[in-house]
């Protein structure tokens, strides 16, 4: 679990920059905004790498969280970089980070 929580770390980590990202922003402004869609689409990037990282135990004890979901969306983003669909990037985003933040938070230990 030790190197687990590293990666959870970097999950949260690239949630809260994403938050950061588009905070103050609507669809219509993020899909103007090349930067702003690149420094995102950077962030879910990582988030898919460090799933991947997760110890196989942990998300079968966890099927809460969309593990697979989250791989599978850096394996778009890397490999089928043409295709990306920058609505569905949007509400990722802009919707389903935040219960995936509040199911990690869970996960982490408290101080």
């Amino acid at each position: 679990m030790k190197d687990d929580r590293i990666y959870i770390e970097h999950i949260l980590q690239s949630i809260n920059r994403i938050e950061q990202y588009i905070s103050g922003k609507d669809h219509q402004s993020f899909s103007n905004d090349f930067m702003t869609q690149d420094a995102v689409v950077r962030q879910l990037e990582i988030m898919g790498e460090a799933t991947k990282r997760i110890s196989k135990g942990l998300r079968i004890i966890n099927p809460q969280i969309p593990w697979s979901d989250m791989a599978g969306m850096r394996d778009i983003l890397i490999h089928d970089y043409i295709d990306v669909d920058l609505d569905i990037v949007w509400k990722t985003a802009s919707e389903s980070i935040v219960n995936l933040k509040n199911l990690l938070q869970d996960l982490t230990p408290k101080d």
